[in-house]
């Protein structure tokens, strides 16, 4: 399960099925440069590792250089894709914008954590293993 709480109180906002393998992703607007950015994870067993970034302005919080091992290419729109991070994400979080809203993109969905957990909020993102009798709770 991806796991969405509230890292300052441990809420539970939000549970959804994942497996070994799946990809997500968080979009949102950069809050220096203004523009969008989209972080990509994947799930790898019970740990979510940093994949890509995609944005289309250079700006401080973003990456200036592709390290060994990653890539950069250019998307039909002209937006900078760097890929290859691999990078394992011990503690995810985000705080929710106040201005613009944070988007995880999980599968075909499509979900506002503003809607979900409200502005300004930190979220944490963690895998949690299901249990055989959670199916069994309301």
């Amino acid at each position: 399960m991806l796991r969405l709480t509230n890292g300052e109180t441990g809420q539970v906002y939000a549970e959804y099925e994942v497996a070994d393998g799946d990809t997500f992703s968080i979009t949102f607007i950069h809050s220096v440069n203004k523009s969008p950015v989209t972080e990509g994870y994947i799930i790898d067993g019970d740990e979510i590792y940093l994949e890509s970034c995609l944005y289309s302005a250079f700006g401080a919080g973003v990456a200036t250089e592709v390290e060994e091992g990653q890539s950069l290419s250019y998307t039909e729109d002209g937006q900078m894709l760097i890929a290859g991070f691999h990078r394992k994400m011990n503690h995810l979080s985000y705080i929710v914008g106040t201005v613009s809203d944070h988007v995880l993109q999980l599968g075909t969905e499509e979900i506002s954590l503003r809607q979900l957990c409200g502005r300004n909020s930190t979220v944490q993102f963690s895998i949690q293993k299901k249990r055989p009798w959670d199916k069994l709770l309301p």
